[in-house]
């Protein structure tokens, strides 16, 4: 059974909670790690309501070469779950069904990479958007309260409307 979705205020420690997470995978996924680990998602938004789980990004060289990594994951806690396999790795902790934290291996400066800096970073910095997002992610809450594959799809149109709107380099908004 997957967690619902329920969305919570923000919360201070989310940033200190993925500070924490990030000390221990610097050092279990060195082997793989390329570039950086980012904070991304609701929870790395001050001021943003958001399920109350840490996203959490890892930069690697490739999906095939950080293939190892998952068990070595799997052996700490996270649970794998082969969603969208072409283009990450993706984990959630300590299950499906409880969630604190989801991880995505991700190919370094990657469209994806590209794109989840430049949405998370278009609302740190733009509170309108920031506002719309979270009424929208209200409404879908309460809309698909059990599918959370539902709820993420139904925001896509959203990301994409904000990331054709922003300049293509990062930091340029």
């Amino acid at each position: 059974m997957s967690a619902p979705v329920e969305l919570s205020s923000y919360n201070s420690e989310w940033p200190v909670k993925f500070e924490s997470e990030r000390a221990v995978l610097k050092v279990m996924l060195a082997p793989w790690l390329e570039g950086a680990i980012e904070h991304v998602g609701s929870t790395a938004v001050p001021g943003l309501i958001a399920k109350p789980v840490i996203d959490i990004m890892v930069g690697v060289k490739s999906l095939e070469s950080s293939q190892p990594a998952i068990d070595v994951l799997v052996n700490h806690g996270y649970q794998y779950f082969p969603y969208k396999p072409d283009v990450m790795h993706w984990f959630c902790k300590p299950s499906d069904a409880l969630r604190t934290h989801h991880l995505h291996l991700i190919p370094y400066q990657s469209p994806l990479w590209q794109e989840r800096l430049r949405f998370r970073d278009a609302l740190r910095t733009r509170q309108i958007l920031a506002q719309e997002y979270a009424q929208l992610k209200q409404a879908l809450a309460d809309r698909y309260p059990h599918d959370r594959e539902a709820y993420t799809q139904a925001k896509w149109p959203f990301v994409q409307r904000v990331l054709a709107d922003l300049p293509a380099a990062l930091g340029q908004f």
